[in-house]
C-alpha cells in the first residue's frame, strides 16, 4: 500500500503543487511532468503512477506551472512550450526532494509525456546527479533541443504505432542521444494512448524499464 499526500514545491518566486505517493521502503522517485494542457489530476499518469507504486517505486506527479501561469496559458498558449522554464521546475522539484526526509536517499527516475518530456530530458542533461532512468511517453524529445545529446540516463520513448508525425521525432531524436536508448512503439496507439490496452501496455513498459535500471539505485540504498 501507499500513502499519497499532496505538497507544495517552493521554488522561491513560485509555489507549485504536486500528489506523492510513497510505498513502504521505496525503490526510488519517479517525477511525473504531464503535457500541455494537461494537470496531475491527469487520469493517463495517475494509471502509470499507480502501477509504478504496486512495483514499490514512489511517484511525484506535479503541475510545473503555478495557477497564474496554467490559467495564462490556456488562453494564449504562452507558456506550454517554454521547456527552459518546465525544466527549470523539474529540478525545483528534485531539489524540494533532496530536502525531505522521506525522499532525501532516493534516486530519482522520470517520467515525461507530450512536452513534459522535453523538459525531464532537458533537466537530466541539466542535473544528471541521482537520475537513474528516463521514461517518455508520447512525447516531444525534439523539443529538448542540442540539450538530449548530454543526458546520461538510460532512455525509454514509448510511441504510438498511429502517431506517426511524433514516432519520427522519436526516432531523430533517438539517434542524437549517447546514452542508453530504446524506443518502443505500441501498435495501434495514437497520441493520447486511448485505444483498449494501449495504455496499460505502456505503463507496463515504463515499470519494465525502471526496474531494469534501478539496481545500481538499490545497491547504494543498502550501502548507506
Amino acid at each position: 500500500m501507499s500513502r499519497d499526500s499532496i505538497i507544495d514545491v517552493d521554488g522561491g518566486s513560485h509555489r507549485v503543487a504536486g500528489t506523492l505517493a510513497l510505498p513502504n521502503s521505496p525503490r526510488a522517485l519517479i517525477v511525473f511532468a504531464h503535457g500541455s494542457g494537461s494537470s496531475r489530476q491527469s487520469p493517463r499518469n495517475q494509471l502509470v503512477a499507480r502501477d509504478l507504486n504496486a512495483a514499490g517505486f514512489a511517484t511525484l506527479l506535479v503541475d510545473l506551472l503555478t495557477l497564474e501561469e496554467d490559467e495564462i496559458d490556456r488562453r494564449t498558449f504562452a507558456v506550454r512550450f517554454d521547456i527552459e522554464l518546465l525544466a527549470s521546475r523539474v529540478l525545483d522539484v528534485v531539489r524540494w526532494a533532496a530536502t525531505e526526509q522521506a525522499t532525501t536517499r532516493l534516486r530519482i527516475g522520470y517520467f515525461g509525456a507530450s512536452t513534459g518530456a522535453a523538459a525531464v530530458l532537458k533537466a537530466a542533461a541539466l542535473k544528471p546527479e541521482r537520475i537513474f532512468a528516463i521514461v517518455s511517453r508520447g512525447g516531444r524529445p525534439d523539443l529538448a533541443g542540442a540539450a538530449i545529446a548530454r543526458v546520461k540516463a538510460p532512455t525509454l520513448f514509448i510511441v504510438g504505432g498511429a502517431d506517426p508525425i511524433v514516432l519520427e521525432l522519436n526516432r531523430h531524436s533517438a539517434k542524437q542521444m549517447s546514452a542508453e536508448v530504446r524506443l518502443e512503439v505500441v501498435p495501434r496507439a495514437t497520441h493520447l494512448f486511448e485505444e483498449h490496452g494501449a495504455l496499460e501496455k505502456a505503463a507496463d513498459l515504463a515499470m519494465r524499464w525502471f526496474i531494469a535500471h534501478v539496481g545500481d539505485s538499490e545497491k547504494g540504498r543498502r550501502s548507506t
